[in-house]
């Protein structure tokens, strides 16, 4: 399910294109405390984003009006907000020649109410990578070393709200090395890799929620993304994966563990006008490769004609003591899939579904039967030693299409209240949060 590296090796052969200048600017806007205006309107005050978020002071507002803007933009300085005034209609285009749309590297940094479209790389992106030495270099990829995150320290506070993503090359909202933020009430579609993606941080203290995202290759990436991680009321439909939680190699802080994956929908994803990622993985709800200890929970899995929730080991690391309780999953190909040769403290109870495999799977892990994967014996079908490997029903993926064909996707919802309200404070990110608040989905 996870696609191979050249995704990590473009991104950063042209992440951060370059930092932002922080030469103070003066503006006819409203100013305050040191270093730049509170506020820099777009266009009237200066036609470029770039100049604009040059000139706004740390903590202002960077407002902008309906247009086409046509150039790349990094957010280099901490808590500034980048809003559009319309949501559809404040658009920074990519014309598919620049790589990424939106960069931020500043701690608690806003981007919100506006559309990133046509990029080679990513349409939003968050990171802590900020050292221009490694621009060239992929984060993950083979010259990036995995480990070194003490060099390359996560950015602490961000937030995505009511942005929509669309027709980028690789991911839509991509979080890197960051935590401490928030994903909220944004659309992606159209990516070749993944709508969301959240990557490299323990903990992350992290919520995405109430997003949509269709049309996509992975609809919610997550990969070695760990504690305090919360995936919440998303809808992830007709793409070609629902969600994947990953542990791999290439990026650093694996295995992927402790994130709560409660009441979302994730139905017919099994979109064959989509793009296509490069391990061709199709028509699966949720897939675990190599996750340990997340709770699955109160999300409808739906429509899917591979896998509905398939739970595999993956590059030398076991999915272990993972929670797949009280969702709804039928209509799958195979609806519940424990693709390893033992338990290992994994547990399915009260989904609903009848196909299962190896089909005495709720039988042989049930929740309840041991808590860890430590105290778990292997236990056996008649006449085996271990557990069979279980199966996702044989699917044959279609091929897919450019990430440039892609439909472009309907007008999407404007953030509520006034565009010219100050900024909401961006300190002690994400906020309360209440997995609890968030009820098995209806299948309307």
């Amino acid at each position: 399910m996870r696609s191979n590296r050249f995704p990590r090796l473009l991104l950063l052969t042209s992440l951060l294109a370059a930092l932002a200048a922080c030469a103070p600017g003066s503006l006819g806007g409203a100013q305050g405390g040191t270093g730049g205006a509170a506020v820099v309107r777009v266009p009237q005050d200066t036609g470029s984003l770039q100049r604009a978020v040059d000139r706004v002071r740390p903590g202002g507002l960077v407002l902008v009006s309906p247009g086409v803007y046509r150039e790349s933009v990094t957010v280099a300085k901490p808590r500034v907000v980048l809003r559009g005034t319309a949501r559809s209609t404040v658009v920074v285009d990519g014309e598919f020649e620049r790589s990424n749309g939106i960069t931020v590297t500043g701690a608690g940094a806003v981007v919100e109410n506006l559309t990133v479209r046509n990029h080679l790389a990513n349409g939003v992106l968050f990171t802590g990578v900020t050292d221009e030495r490694f621009q060239g270099v992929g984060a993950g990829g083979s010259a990036y070393d995995p480990l070194d995150t003490v060099r390359f320290p996560p950015l602490k506070g961000f937030r995505a709200s009511y942005v929509t993503a669309h027709n980028n090359a690789l991911y839509g909202i991509y979080a890197f090395d960051a935590r401490a933020g928030v994903i909220e009430h944004s659309y992606a579609s159209g990516h070749a890799d993944s709508g969301v993606y959240v990557g490299q941080c323990r903990p992350c203290d992290t919520v995405v929620r109430h997003n949509t995202v269709e049309h996509n290759a992975v609809g919610l990436e997550v990969t070695n993304a760990s504690e305090r991680l919360y995936l919440l009321g998303n809808r992830a439909s007709r793409n070609r994966v629902g969600l994947t939680l990953n542990s791999n190699d290439l990026e650093a802080l694996g295995p992927q563990h402790d994130a709560v994956i409660v009441g979302n929908t994730l139905t017919d994803n099994n979109d064959d006008r989509s793009p296509e990622q490069a391990d061709g993985g199709f028509g699966i709800g949720i897939g675990a490769g190599g996750g340990r200890g997340n709770l699955i929970e109160r999300n409808l899995v739906t429509g899917n004609r591979s896998a509905g929730v398939l739970l595999s080991d993956v590059q030398g690391y076991p999915a272990r003591d993972n929670t797949v309780r009280g969702n709804r999953v039928d209509g799958n190909g195979t609806d519940l899939v424990l693709a390893t040769g033992a338990p290992a403290g994994n547990c399915f109870t009260d989904n609903g579904g009848s196909r299962a495999s190896p089909t005495r799977l709720l039988t042989l892990a049930g929740c309840g039967r041991a808590t860890r994967a430590e105290e778990a014996p292997v236990i056996a079908e008649p006449g085996s030693g271990r557990l069979p490997l279980g199966h996702a029903h044989p699917v044959q993926a279609p091929p897919g299409i450019s990430f440039q064909e892609a439909p472009t996707p309907p007008a999407q919802p404007n953030r509520p209240g006034g565009t010219t309200e100050p900024p909401r404070p961006t300190t002690n990110l994400p906020g309360r949060v209440d997995p609890g608040a968030y009820p098995l989905p209806g299948r309307g």
